[in-house]
Parts: C-alpha cells; sequence; structure tokens
C-alpha cells in the first residue's frame, strides 16, 4: 500500500510536470523564469533523447506530451503486476489499460489547469507583482479569455476563474 502510494505520487508529479512542458510550450509562456527553469531541469532528461524520434510539428512538444502519457501507463501496468495479475491479463485487457492512460492523462490536465487558476486567483489577490505571477497568468489564459468574452467583470472582480474552476469540475466529474 505504501510502495503503491509513492510510485502513484512520484509518477503523479512528474506526469504534471510534462503536461506543464507541453502548455507552456504551447501557450508560448516564457521558461526564462523560475517555474520555467524548474519543469525544464526537471524533465530534459527524457524529452531531450524522444525529441529525435518525436520531432515537434505545429508549435508543439509532443515527446513531452507522450513522455506524461507513458508515465501514466508504466504506473498502470505497476500497479497491475504488484497485484499479481500482470501474467494472466487476456489480450484485452491492454486495450484498456492503453485507454485508462490516457484517461488519467487527461485528468492530470484537468488538475494541473485547476491548480494553476487557484494559484492565478490567490496571486492577484496577494502578491500580482509576484515572478510567478506572468507565467501562470500566461498559462491560464486560454482557459480565461473565452469565460471573460461571456462574463465581464463585475464591479472589479473577475468571476472567471471561479467558473472556470466549477466547469473543470464538471468536466472531472464526467471521467
Amino acid at each position: 500500500m505504501a510502495l503503491q502510494f509513492l510510485l502513484e505520487a512520484v509518477v503523479g508529479f512528474f506526469s504534471v510536470l510534462f503536461l506543464l512542458r507541453f502548455f507552456m510550450q504551447a501557450g508560448r509562456v516564457s521558461f526564462a523564469n523560475q517555474l520555467g527553469g524548474f519543469v525544464m531541469q526537471l524533465t530534459d532528461w527524457a524529452v531531450k533523447p524522444l525529441r529525435r524520434m518525436i520531432p515537434g510539428v505545429g508549435g508543439y512538444d509532443w515527446s513531452s506530451l507522450v513522455v506524461a502519457y507513458l508515465l501514466q501507463l508504466l504506473l498502470l501496468v505497476l500497479l497491475v503486476g504488484m497485484a499479481g495479475g500482470l501474467a494472466a491479463m487476456p489480450p484485452g485487457v491492454w486495450l484498456f489499460l492503453l485507454g485508462k492512460a490516457l484517461l488519467e492523462l487527461v485528468r492530470q490536465v484537468v488538475y494541473l489547469f485547476t491548480f494553476a487558476l487557484i494559484i492565478a486567483a490567490v496571486l492577484s489577490w496577494v502578491n500580482p507583482y509576484s515572478p510567478l505571477a506572468g507565467p501562470v497568468n500566461q498559462l491560464t489564459r486560454p482557459i480565461l479569455a473565452p469565460i471573460q468574452r461571456i462574463l465581464p467583470p463585475i464591479s472589479g472582480i473577475d468571476l472567471a476563474p471561479l467558473l472556470a474552476i466549477v466547469l473543470l469540475q464538471v468536466v472531472l466529474k464526467f471521467l
């Protein structure tokens, strides 16, 4: 049980880092800050070698996304193996694991953006000029911009982050 928790924590942490790298590059968020440096240093070991096989296409760093997916798949295989079911698995279960890994990756994306929206909201109240505020705001802009077009600030209070978090939680319920 403790080993399972440890595996899930480590794989979840690194999956989020690879997803963060993917979305930061997709959103053209600068890596010339503490957050960007942290993400780059902890993910370069896997992304750089994989880029030789999986090039970036359309401005997206597909190798980061592939590593995040493979980590989720590896976690599922390890958990099934620890339960003793790896050797006796019928072939159809492998397809289930591939789909489950994709579902877990989407769940990680929802958690990542929910957490980023909460950080952006807190920083906007506490320290809007923090070095972390710029990258987090750039990261959350693609989610907030469409909502802000529909729901403008009311008396100077922006409810778009709250609505975005609620919508993300609805997505999470369906997953």
